[in-house]
C-alpha cells in the first residue's frame, strides 16, 4: 500500500470506531475527519467541500423538503386514513408499510418512495404513542429491498445495466433483475416484520412528553356550504373521529347549544360541532372531512393576506387581557387578525361559543394567526407562549396538486427526463408557489447533520477510489479467490461489494465492484451475468451504516437513531439477503 492508501484506511477505522462508540456526535466526527484529511493533503483544497454539492446530499436534503409538502398539504393525512390503523400490532404494522414500500420501490427510485411514507409512519407512530425509531429503519431498509426488483429502482441496477452495455453489448432489461431481487426483498421482508424491529435499540425518550401532559383542547369546526355531510347525522362521523382520535362533544345551531351530544341531529350548513382533541388531531379531522375551522370567513382572510398561516399555545395568567373575558369582547379577530380555535381547561367542558366563552386564568388557547406573528398576538394578549412544537395547519384543498406535483417528478426522473435532483428541487419551488410549504420554513426541514455527515464522507469516500484504494481491494479479491468453487468465489464477491456500499456511496460501490466481477468471471471462463447481478444486489444491501445508502440516511434524524444502531438489525439482514441471492443467482443466471 501507499502512504496515502495507509493514511486513508487508518482514517477511515477512526471515523468507524469514533461513531460506533457513539461519545461524539456523527457530524462532528465526520467533518473533523474531513479536515484531517485536508492537512493531511489526502483529499484536495478545492474538492474539501464537494461532497455538500454532491447529488446524495442534495438528494436527502430535498426530499426531507417535499415530505414536509407532503405533510402540510394533506397527501400524508390521505394515505394514513385509507391504510394505517393504529390500533395495528407494531410487527404488522412493518409488514403492511414495508411491502407498500417495497412495491413502490420496484416502480420508482426507492429513494422517492421513503420520502412519501416516511411522514405517514411518523404520524402513526404519534397515534400509536410509541418512537417513529421502531418503525422507521424497517420502513427504509424495505424500500432499500423492493428497489432491488427492477432496473429503475435503484441507481445501482441502472448502472450495472450501463457497464453490461459497455462490455458484452446488451444491456440487462427491466425486469432482469426481478427473479434475484424479489427473491431477496421477500426473505429481507419477511425478517424486517418478524424478527429485525426487534433488534433495534429502544429509544423511546420524552419526545411526546410536551404534548401527553397538556390537556386536549375543546375546539369547534363548521360545516361549510355544499359540504358532503350535510343531510347526514353527526353520530356518523364517529368512525373518522375515532381514527383521528377526536371526541365530538356536541353540536351547535343558530348560536344555541342542541341538548346532549346530539348524534342523531342531521347536520346543516353552518353548523358547529363541538370536539376535544388535541391540535394534531382538529386538523386531521378538519381535513378529513373538509370542514371549516369555527371562523370560516375570517381564515380565509388570514390566507388571503399573507404567507400563510401558524398555530400557537398559550398560558393565561391571572392579569392577561383575555383573562375574565372572551375573545369576541377583546376583539382578537379584528383587532390581530386571529382566530380562537380551541381552549383547554382541566376538568371543564364548555357550554358556549369558544369566542363567546370567558377565558379564565390558567387557560391554555389554540390559536390560528398569520405566520410570523405569533409572539405579537401572544403579548398583546398578555399570555405566555408554550415551547413551539411544529404546529401546523393543513392546506387541505391543496392535497393534490401537492401528489400530482410529486408524481410528475418520480416519473419524468424515473423515465431519465429530469436528474433526480432537479425533479426534486423543482416540486420543492412548486411547492413554494403553490403556498403549500411558506418560504421561511424551508430550511427548518432539512437534517442539517445528516446534511454534514453525507457533505463530509463523500469526499472521503473519493479521495479512497483516486489513491487505488479500491482497487487495490479489488486485486486482493481476486488472488483471495483463486480456486475457490463458483459459489464461494459469489460470496465473497457479495460480501466485499457489501462492506463497500456501506462505507461509500452504493453507486460508487457499483462503478468499482462491477469490472471486478467481470474480471473474475473471464478468470474462469464463465458467464459475467451472476457476477454481475452479484454485484447489483450487494452494492444495494447497505444496511451497516447510515451512509451506505440516501435511505438510511433519511431516517437517521427522524428516527432518532445513532450510528452504530444500524448494524444490529442490518448484519443479519446482509447474511440473510446473501445466503438467499447466491442460489437464486445460480438458478436463474447459471454459469
Amino acid at each position: 500500500m501507499t502512504l496515502d492508501q495507509t493514511l486513508l484506511f487508518s482514517l477511515f477505522a477512526a471515523v468507524f470506531g469514533l461513531l460506533l462508540w457513539g461519545r461524539f456526535r456523527y457530524d462532528l466526527v465526520a467533518f473533523a475527519a474531513l479536515m484531517v484529511a485536508v492537512v493531511l493533503g489526502l483529499v484536495k483544497t478545492e474538492d474539501a467541500f464537494a461532497g455538500f454539492g454532491h447529488p446524495a446530499t442534495l438528494v436527502v436534503a430535498l426530499v426531507l423538503v417535499v415530505s414536509a409538502g407532503l405533510v402540510k398539504s394533506g397527501a400524508v393525512h390521505l394515505i394514513t386514513r385509507t391504510l394505517v390503523d393504529q390500533s395495528r400490532a407494531l410487527g404488522a404494522h412493518i409488514a403492511l408499510m414495508g411491502s407498500v414500500g417495497a412495491v413502490l420501490s420496484a416502480f420508482m427510485n426507492n429513494v422517492a418512495a421513503l420520502a412519501l411514507l416516511m411522514p405517514v409512519d411518523i404520524q402513526t407512530a404519534r397515534k400509536a404513542g410509541r418512537a417513529p425509531g421502531q418503525s422507521l429503519m424497517p420502513l427504509s431498509f424495505a424500500t432499500i429491498l423492493g428497489g432491488m426488483a427492477t432496473l429503475i429502482g435503484t441507481p445501482p441496477n441502472i448502472i450495472i445495466a450501463t457497464i453490461r452495455h459497455d462490455t458484452l453489448g446488451e444491456p440487462f432489461k427491466m425486469f432482469d433483475f426481478a427473479p434475484v431481487g424479489l427473491a431477496a426483498a421477500a426473505a429481507g421482508l419477511a425478517f424486517v416484520a418478524l424478527v429485525g424491529w426487534r433488534l433495534i435499540p429502544d429509544r423511546s425518550g420524552a419526545a411526546g412528553a410536551t404534548e401527553s401532559q397538556l390537556a386536549p383542547y375543546v375546539a369547534e369546526l363548521t360545516v361549510p356550504e355544499e359540504s358532503e355531510l350535510i343531510g347526514q347525522r353527526l353520530g356518523s362521523l364517529d368512525t373518522e373521529a375515532e381514527k383521528a382520535d377526536v371526541a365530538i362533544l356536541g353540536l351547535i345551531r343558530s348560536g344555541q347549544r342542541r341538548y346532549g351530544r346530539a348524534s342523531g341531529a342531521l347536520l346543516q350548513a353552518g353548523d358547529t360541532i363541538v370536539l376535544e382533541a388535541t391540535p394534531e388531531a382538529l386538523d386531521e379531522f378538519r381535513t378529513t372531512l373538509k370542514l371549516d375551522f369555527s371562523d370560516a370567513a375570517r381564515e380565509e382572510k388570514l390566507k388571503a393576506a399573507g404567507d400563510g398561516l401558524e398555530l400557537i399555545e398559550v398560558v393565561v395568567p391571572e392579569h392577561s387581557r383575555i383573562a375574565g373575558r372572551s375573545a369576541q369582547a377583546v376583539g382578537l379577530a379584528w383587532r390581530q387578525s386571529a382566530v380562537l380555535l380551541g381552549i383547554a381547561r382541566q376538568g371543564e367542558r364548555l357550554k358556549k361559543h369558544l369566542r363567546q366563552t370567558e377565558v379564565a386564568a390558567g387557560d391554555i388557547l389554540l390559536i390560528l394567526c398569520p405566520r410570523d406573528r405569533g409572539a405579537e398576538v401572544a403579548d398583546w394578549l398578555g399570555c405566555l407562549p408554550l415551547a413551539a412544537r411544529g404546529l401546523s395547519v393543513t392546506a387541505n384543498d391543496k392535497t393534490w396538486w401537492a401528489i400530482g406535483l410529486f408524481a410528475a417528478a418520480v416519473l419524468a426522473a424515473s423515465v431519465g427526463l429530469v436528474y433526480l435532483p432537479i425533479a426534486l428541487g423543482l416540486v420543492a419551488i412548486g411547492y413554494v408557489l403553490l403556498k403549500i410549504l411558506p418560504v421561511a420554513e424551508i430550511y427548518d426541514h432539512v437534517e442539517w447533520p445528516v446534511v454534514v455527515l453525507l457533505g463530509s464522507m463523500i469526499p472521503l469516500g473519493q479521495a479512497l477510489e483516486k489513491s487505488g484504494g479500491t482497487e487495490f481491494l479489488a486485486n486482493g479479491l481476486v488472488d483471495l479467490t483463486a480456486g475457490m468453487p463458483a459459489w464461494a468465489i459469489l460470496t465473497v464477491l457479495m460480501v466485499v461489494t457489501m462492506t463497500l456500499s456501506d462505507v461509500l456511496n452504493n453507486t460508487a460501490t457499483a462503478i468499482v465492484a462491477a469490472p471486478v466481477g467481470i474480471s473474475m468471471a473471464n478468470a474462469l471462463d464463465v458467464s459475467p451475468d451472476p457476477f454481475l447481478m452479484a454485484v447489483a444486489v450487494a452494492a444495494s444491501a447497505a444496511f451497516l451504516t447510515p451512509i451506505g445508502h440516501k435511505n438510511n440516511t433519511l431516517v437517521l434524524g427522524p428516527g432518532g437513531y445513532r450510528f452504530g444502531d444500524y448494524w444490529r438489525m442490518g448484519l443479519p439482514l446482509e447474511i440473510l439477503v446473501i445466503a438467499v441471492s447466491i442460489p437464486a443467482i445460480l438458478f436463474f443466471w447459471p454459469l
